[in-house]
């Protein structure tokens, strides 16, 4: 079968969903979960956009040890110096450098011509080739690009050493006959084409990012450039779970990939829970959804025969359908062994730390979910933060003027405050101002239920502007009310010092 490599570029492209930021140790954790998912290349950061960037790269070079690293540069030599320098520890490293080259980059965003750019191309080519011998050229907006011009474009980097092309979408405006006809001329019209891989870098703005990545592979692509759960820019990026079961799924393409498609669940879960942006229930392979049965003609059908209604096994992506029920009588084995189907592991002292938390929330609801484990998972990373909420106290009825108590602790200092407002929420918002005065305003404020029912665990994304930059919050708890004021203060804590 041919060989299509996947890159993965969640840590990159992925992580620019705002909101969706990670620390260095969060992207190791993400970066190794990747190494045994097997996928071929991971783009590791945009070292030259700050040094977290940088730093994240440096240290996720160290701690991989077969995949690909991959840093991202633009056709600036700065940029490529220090996406050199970042790459120092890699084993196996590679530069993603290139440019825009469509008619609204060309003359809008550089003010410039296709003879000029081109000139560029080919320069930053030979100038990433000085550090490494592994150089990827993306053609950036490819998609919105005549043929006949891309087709000079790849010819130029392909003389000058580029052993990856990159053929984005990056609007995500191609419908996929049209993607697919383009990487079909590339390779009939472009010599030396095939001494090098072509790449596919697909968006998902009109929802057809995957659509236009295999016919990009059918057509000749051997490099797939993809994130978990399809998140990135705008609408995301192709989802890597969806293209590697397509190719699982029709083996009369006779394609395959180095994933090892029974930790993708896992992988999926510990980014969702790592960046706080849940997995849609709807979500092809991965959302809660993707193999549940509600139709009592479709519960007949696969209780007689599983592929009546699916095509995969939930197995075969790391679903266990004979999963141990978690209830207030579970032990710490029994929660240490959900943890780790959900790809996360705990020193003793930890996991003890969240047993704990799980006891109380398994005496308050009836069925503890995977969502639920995952975000008692992700509270350890409140305990560093310099604010924290000691008590909350609300009184609210019907035709009762909403009251709130808040008591704060402000790096060791207690702080209490009180005040009323237009319902419990705002009531407890506007107490907590009292203690942080600093001018906020809240932008969007989403509550998300995990399942169904009074007792559910809620999830609250908020997102607070602060002069004039936006910060993200995040917290989930069974009381509504605490679970918002938890996640301004997760916000605040962003830019408090």
């Amino acid at each position: 079968m041919d060989k299509l490599f996947i890159f993965d570029t969640t840590l990159r492209d992925g992580e620019q969903v705002p909101g969706c930021q990670l620390n260095t140790i969060e992207k190791i954790q993400v970066a190794q979960a990747l190494e045994n998912l097997g996928v071929d290349v991971i783009e590791a950061g945009f070292p030259v956009s700050s040094p977290g960037d940088f730093n994240s790269v440096v240290e996720i070079s160290k701690s991989v040890t077969w995949t690909v690293i991959c840093a991202l540069a633009r056709a600036i030599e700065k940029d490529i110096d220090m996406a050199a320098e970042a790459l120092k520890f890699a084993k196996r490293k590679r530069i993603h450098t290139g440019m825009g080259i469509s008619p609204y980059h060309i003359k809008y965003k550089f003010n410039s011509t296709q003879d000029e750019i081109l000139k560029r191309a080919v320069a930053c080519v030979k100038y990433a080739k000085k550090y490494v011998e592994d150089v990827e050229f993306y053609c950036e907006d490819a998609g919105r690009t005549d043929n006949v011009y891309l087709a000079r474009v790849a010819e130029a980097v392909i003389k000058a050493g580029a052993t990856v092309v990159n053929i984005p979408d990056t609007t995500g405006y191609c419908l996929p006959t049209e993607y697919g006809e383009k990487i079909k001329f590339l390779k009939e019209n472009v010599k030396g084409i095939h001494n090098v891989i072509l790449s596919t870098h697909c968006h998902n703005d009109l929802g057809l990012a995957t659509a236009n990545t295999l016919a990009g592979v059918i057509n000749g692509v051997r490099q797939v450039e993809a994130t978990i759960n399809g998140i990135g820019e705008r609408a995301g990026n192709t989802s890597l779970e969806e293209i590697t079961m397509i190719l699982k799924s029709h083996k009369e393409l006779n394609i395959d990939t180095n994933i090892n498609t029974r930790n993708i669940y896992p992988v999926s879960r510990m980014v969702s829970s790592l960046m706080n942006m849940p997995v849609q229930p709807n979500k092809a392979i991965v959302g809660r959804n993707a193999f549940a049965h509600s139709s009592g003609i479709h519960q007949d059908g696969v209780l007689k025969n599983r592929e009546s209604y699916e095509i995969i096994d939930p197995n075969d992506v790391g679903i266990d359908e004979n999963t141990i029920a978690l209830t207030a009588r579970s032990g710490r084995a029994a929660l240490k062994h959900r943890l780790t189907i959900l790809g996360i592991e705990f020193s003793q002292d930890k996991l003890d730390k969240v047993y704990e938390e799980f006891l109380k929330l398994a005496d308050r609801k009836k069925n503890v979910t995977d969502d639920d484990i995952l975000v008692l998972a992700g509270k350890d990373r409140a305990d560093s933060q310099r604010i924290k909420l000691e008590y909350l106290q609300v009184t609210s009825g019907v035709g009762v003027r909403a009251v709130a108590s808040i008591g704060l602790n402000i790096a060791g200092e207690k702080f209490e405050a009180a005040a009323s407002g237009n319902g419990p929420v705002d009531a407890a918002i506007k107490a907590l101002k009292q203690i942080i005065r600093r001018q906020m305003t809240i932008q969007e404020f989403l509550i998300q239920a995990i399942n169904k029912g009074s007792d559910d665990m809620g999830k609250v994304h908020m997102q607070v502007e602060h002069n004039g930059v936006n910060y993200y919050g995040f917290s989930a708890n069974t009381d509504i009310i605490a679970a918002s004021v938890e996640a301004y203060i997760d916000a605040i804590n962003k830019f408090v010092k």
